[in-house]
């Protein structure tokens, strides 16, 4: 790697800084709406929605500065990619504080988080869910398959599916995947098939970081909740087939984790 020039240097760091302003803004803007949840505890929901596009907006401006670094500098800037990372456990976070990180839950133990966050149409919800799994993506990418961080986006990514699940209410949705006279059928059918594909790759994620690097009983256990959640919206939108079979596929899973640790192989 050729050594970065005084000349170079200076270019990224006058570069940046408009992202660097429109950081320090947006934690400003962060800073504020979390005091004005400590005084005014109405709404809170709807206002940690903002935080989380907020959150998301941030991770962006660090990976920007991350493309810049590699265009001018010709590294990666781990720093701005760690800071993208934090972000989006935050956007995350605040959704989790919305409607829990409970990864298979009956459908009408939500109803009461849901009705918090009730007047926010299923169309913006849909969009900031795809919006939060872009950024997921984009960061990943920029880390790339080598990077420390592989088994931790296991993590990122499977708090992302549980509330990208539990943002929608699987009862109203039930109904509206089964009536195209319904307004909200088209995005019903996009977000139910995006939240089904987000459930089974993180429970082959959990089901690949214990065999291939920590052999956790915590980590097989979360990919056969992830496989059970997916089963409860298969029941939920009729696809009893193939509901059956993450049964199969779930039984089979707990078998061998049991008999690992019988053979003591879990951690």
């Amino acid at each position: 790697m050729a050594k970065i020039t005084a000349e170079e240097r200076e270019l990224y760091n006058k570069k940046i800084e408009p992202y660097q302003e429109r950081i320090q803004k947006s934690l400003e803007k962060e800073k504020s709406i979390q005091e004005l949840i400590q005084k005014d505890s109405s709404g809170v929901a709807y206002k940690k929605l903002l935080l989380c596009d907020e959150m998301i907006y941030i991770s962006t401006l660090y990976m920007m500065m991350n493309s810049l670094a590699l265009k001018i500098l010709e590294v990666k800037n781990n720093d701005a990619l760690n800071d993208a990372r934090k972000s989006l456990y935050k956007a995350i976070i605040y959704l989790e504080e919305i409607v829990s990180n409970v990864v298979d839950v009956p459908y009408s133990e939500l109803d009461d988080k849901l009705a918090e966050i009730s007047n926010t149409p299923l169309e913006k919800r849909y969009y900031q869910i795809r919006k939060l799994g872009l950024a997921i993506r984009m960061l990943t990418d920029a880390f790339g398959d080598n990077s420390k961080w592989k088994w931790s986006f296991v993590e990122l990514e499977g708090r992302f599916a549980v509330v990208a699940k539990n943002m929608i209410d699987m009862k109203q949705a039930a109904k509206d995947y089964f009536d195209p006279r319904s307004p909200d059928y088209d995005t019903t059918v996009y977000c139910l098939r995006l939240i089904r594909k987000l459930l089974d790759k993180s429970a082959s994620a959990y089901r690949d970081r214990y065999e291939l690097s920590t052999r956790r009983l915590d980590d097989i256990r979360m990919a056969i909740n992830f496989l059970l959640a997916q089963r409860r919206l298969c029941i939920a939108t009729g696809i009893v087939e193939d509901a059956d079979d993450i049964r199969k596929k779930a039984i089979v899973w707990k078998d061998k984790m049991e008999a690992d640790h019988k053979a003591g192989l879990n951690k």
